[in-house]
């Protein structure tokens, strides 16, 4: 399993996205949190194909705090089905993931 993992959500305003942000690198889940957007999302809700505008949450964590991480979106989101989605980093600088590690260490 990947040491490092990088973990996205969506959510439908700025405003929304940067306290989803913020909250978890305040928490020490995540070391940092990108936030880009708007973008369009396509997806089915309810048997309807829909168009929304969203910002998109990249968080940067550690495989240990990942469930921390999806406890802490999940509690702050107010989407009923929030996506969250953890990739693997499989590479990376050693400065950087050092630096990843130390700001999501359990203290």
């Amino acid at each position: 399993m990947a040491e490092y993992l990088t973990v996205l959500t969506t959510t439908d305003a700025a405003e929304k996205a940067q306290v989803l942000a913020s909250s978890a690198v305040e928490a020490e889940v995540a070391a940092c949190a990108q936030i880009d957007g708007p973008i369009t999302s396509v997806y089915r809700w309810e048997g309807t194909v829909r168009a929304d505008q969203e910002w998109r949450v990249l968080y940067k964590t550690t495989t240990e705090r990942y469930p921390e991480l999806e406890a802490h979106i999940r509690s702050v989101h107010d989407y009923d089905t929030p996506e969250i989605i953890a990739t693997p980093v499989t590479h990376g600088s050693d400065a950087y993931l050092s630096w990843v590690s130390a700001e999501t260490a359990k203290g």
